[in-house]
């Protein structure tokens, strides 16, 4: 299948090329093996927009946020494709009772009052990801530090250790089959794509009761979101959810009014009851390991980097 190397990779979405990357400048030789390519992944339909969305608190995943943040701030300035680093606004309705568990992670979030119907407003930079760009761009340093990324639909996740004696297990919702897991489920996303008229802020309202409303410019676009429907494993167009989330946004961001539609984007999002799962287990001949790092969710992007440190001292740290 491929020459021997220290570490294969199994999944070439953001999980999997991250991991990678950290494992090579740790010094591993090493080989991503992916069922599609980057551009094709559930990766390039995301919003990837930082912020722990449906993300339960828990001080791992604090740390691996803030690790991100830190990395996609500095890979905007160093100009890095498709990351910008965007001012936020996030609206609540609910009575504000204190900064968000994940506050800290920001380094910059503060606080101050909203009109009705919103109770408060949350300030803070958040960085923004343009995912194929950036997915090359990934898949561009693992080429260039000597690694391989091979279009291979695994199977079993024994045949990958007849390419390295560790195994990285970045499969997204594939790794419910190739786990044995039943808490990986699927969680439905629609996105709906429209002309940037000019917007600079990320604006979100998670409480509307009509759904989770949220408008993230890109540079030639805006994201206008969304669903979140666990269990729905459907990825065909929604006309009807796609109006109501183009009403949702205009009347969020009234700027957004005559922008021209470009398109929608449907995609599952990789969940997991109990929260990502980055865990080590002997399982390979010889004493092989294998490392899981699945179950992200809507926060694939948003806990990368820290979740590739991670998923590097598991697999080499003994």
């Amino acid at each position: 299948m491929a020459e021997r190397v220290d570490v294969v990779v199994v999944g070439g979405g953001i999980i999997g090329l991250t991991a990678a990357v950290i494992l090579q400048e740790r010094g591993a030789r090493v080989t991503v093996l992916a069922a599609d390519d980057p551009a094709d992944t559930v990766s390039t339909v995301a919003a990837a927009v930082w912020y722990p969305t449906h993300t339960d608190e828990d001080p791992r995943v604090l740390r691996w946020a803030a690790e991100t943040h830190a990395e996609l701030g500095r890979q905007a300035g160093a100009g890095v494709p498709g990351v910008v680093a965007r001012p936020t606004r996030m609206l609540l309705r609910h009575r504000y009772q204190g900064p968000p568990w994940w506050a800290a992670a920001t380094g910059d979030l503060v606080a101050g009052p909203a009109e009705p119907p919103y109770t408060a407003v949350l300030r803070f930079t958040a960085p923004t990801v343009e995912m194929t760009p950036y997915l090359g761009w990934l898949a561009g340093r693992v080429t260039a530090g000597g690694g391989r990324v091979l279009r291979h639909r695994v199977r079993d996740l024994a045949e990958a250790f007849d390419v390295a004696p560790t195994v990285v297990n970045a499969t997204g919702l594939a790794a419910g089959r190739l786990a044995a897991d039943p808490a990986v489920h699927p969680v439905r996303g629609q996105l709906v794509l429209v002309a940037n008229p000019g917007l600079t802020t990320s604006v979100r309202d998670e409480d509307d009761p009509a759904g989770i409303t949220y408008v993230h410019p890109r540079r030639h676009d805006v994201v206008l979101g969304g669903t979140y429907q666990p269990g729905v494993w459907d990825t065909g167009p929604d006309p009807q959810t796609a109006a109501a989330i183009r009403r949702r946004c205009v009347a969020l961001v009234p700027e957004l009014a005559d922008a021209p539609v470009l398109g929608e984007r449907i995609g599952l999002r990789p969940a997991r009851h109990g929260g990502p799962r980055v865990a080590v287990e002997p399982a390979g001949p010889a004493g092989g390991r294998l490392v899981h790092a699945y179950g992200h969710g809507g926060a694939g992007v948003t806990l990368s980097w820290g979740c590739a440190a991670e998923v590097a001292r598991l697999a080499l740290d003994g």
